[in-house]
């Protein structure tokens, strides 16, 4: 018989991590004047940039009531601009400015950081993604699975 003890549970282990991660970022990035969400938007930006809101929805698992007042607060830091498309009024193109595209270079030790305060060398970050990856993925999968088409 499964344990109903809190300290037995996997989900209350994932939430501490979660928020003692989510906090160590929180101090991190204060230094760069970004939240955990648009640090998020940010790398995703410096990745591939002028790209369409929808399309950092998707790859960020947010959807437009929460993207769209990020990237207002990003845009009035004068970090990122946002133009509607011409042949479609409802696309929007979010893009670096010059200013969001300095800060990549302030936040390339960030990782580095994280890294440390987990007691993480790059390959144990890899096989750590790897696993949360494959945890994501599998969670996601048995919820579908439950969910009725």
């Amino acid at each position: 018989m499964a344990s109903l003890r809190l300290d037995d549970q996997l989900c209350f282990g994932l939430y501490a991590a979660s928020r003692a991660v989510t906090s160590l970022y929180r101090a991190v990035l204060d230094d760069l004047d970004l939240t955990y969400p648009q640090y998020l938007v940010m790398l995703a930006l410096w990745e591939k940039d002028h790209r369409l809101v929808k399309e950092l929805g998707t790859e960020l698992n947010l959807d437009s009531g929460t993207l769209s007042p990020l990237l207002k607060r990003l845009q009035t830091a004068g970090l990122v601009t946002r133009n509607r498309q011409a042949d479609d009024e409802r696309s929007v193109r979010v893009s670096l400015s010059d200013a969001g595209k300095a800060l990549r270079e302030k936040a390339k030790g960030v990782p580095d950081v994280i890294g440390a305060a987990m007691g993480l060398d790059d390959a144990g970050v890899a096989r750590m993604r790897a696993e949360l990856d494959r945890l994501t993925e599998s969670v996601n999968a048995y919820r579908d699975a439950l969910t009725p088409a």
